[in-house]
């Protein structure tokens, strides 16, 4: 049941300090635009951070990051949850709505390397470190002289890694490094025909109780049209693939004078197989143009890659 009379309202968060940044610009959007509320962030520990050197596949994937706070909504234990995009299952937990998505920061991936080589610069074996099986199969897709392992944890511990030489590069989201004021230690931003981003990547999005139409007004004015259909498109796209963490799935949409033009990809993860497409149309029918896009790389082959990915999960 609903608090009555709120005039104190929690904003839930993971407890990382990138989590908490993100968390705490919507904060301060929100006592801007409501200053006769309070605003108050509440952190909670996600399976994903508890469980940090196990991999996102073996744990559930990136759902695994927003499970405990959505609890907290359904539980009214807060009153809106803030999440990065890319974390959220493209099927959302029912009772609960995105109320809110906020402009989109850099989509673009970054190398972080320990002599401050570019991705080209590289020397043939080094160990690059990254936990995602898109940017895995997409830099073996381009440079398969390369030695790809795992790495957990969150952007300060992987750079620790990185510093003590566990790794000689890192792949990380040039978004994370923007808002955590570490661009100093980007080598390269990688271009997006060679590293298609996560669907929602960059993106930030407050999540609320479908039935709280209190919160969902007050949040509503923090919403950025032209990423929300940006992002919608991209979402689209992947729910119609039926992908997830496992998959290799790359995706990026741009909205500019009411057209969209949506890229899409999907690669097995040892990026030997690649099959990209894209499709522009309204940026009022993002979702339509994301299903459509799915359909057309699946007919072109993704479905077997799919088929295979999903067979040995």
């Amino acid at each position: 049941m609903l608090r009555a009379n709120r005039r104190t309202f929690l904003i839930g968060t993971r407890g990382s300090r990138l989590a908490r940044i993100q968390a705490e610009s919507v904060r301060e959007m929100l006592s801007s635009l409501h200053p006769d509320r309070t605003w108050l962030l509440q952190p909670i520990r996600s399976e994903g951070d508890v469980r940090r050197q196990a991999s996102l596949v073996s744990i559930g994937g990136y759902g695994v990051f927003v499970k405990a706070l959505e609890e907290k909504l359904l539980a009214d234990d807060i009153d809106l949850a803030v999440h990065s995009l890319k974390d959220m299952p493209t099927r959302l937990t029912e009772g609960l709505e995105i109320g809110a998505v906020l402009p989109r920061e850099d989509v673009r991936d970054a190398l972080v390397s320990r002599g401050g080589q570019t991705l080209d610069g590289l020397p043939k074996g080094a160990v690059v470190g990254t936990g995602s099986v898109r940017r895995r199969a997409q830099l073996l897709a381009y440079r398969n002289d390369l030695a790809i392992q795992d790495v957990r944890g969150n952007v300060d511990t992987r750079l620790r890694k990185l510093n003590s030489g566990s790794y000689d590069a890192l792949i990380l989201a040039a978004a994370a490094l923007i808002r955590l004021q570490r661009t100093s230690a980007i080598s390269q931003y990688l271009p997006l025909p060679l590293m298609l981003p996560s669907v929602g990547q960059g993106a930030l999005a407050v999540e609320v109780r479908a039935n709280d139409e209190e919160v969902r007004g007050l949040i509503q004015p923090l919403n950025h049209p032209p990423t929300e259909r940006a992002v919608s498109a991209e979402r689209a796209f992947l729910s119609a693939l039926g992908g997830g963490c496992a998959v290799p799935v790359g995706a990026h949409a741009t909205v500019s004078d009411g057209r969209l033009h949506l890229q899409g990809m999907v690669t097995d993860p040892d990026g030997e197989r690649v099959i990209s497409d894209s499709l522009s149309g309204p940026a009022a029918q993002a979702e339509d143009i994301g299903r459509r896009l799915a359909d057309r790389i699946l007919s072109r082959g993704a479905d077997q890659i799919l088929g295979e990915a999903t067979s040995v999960q």
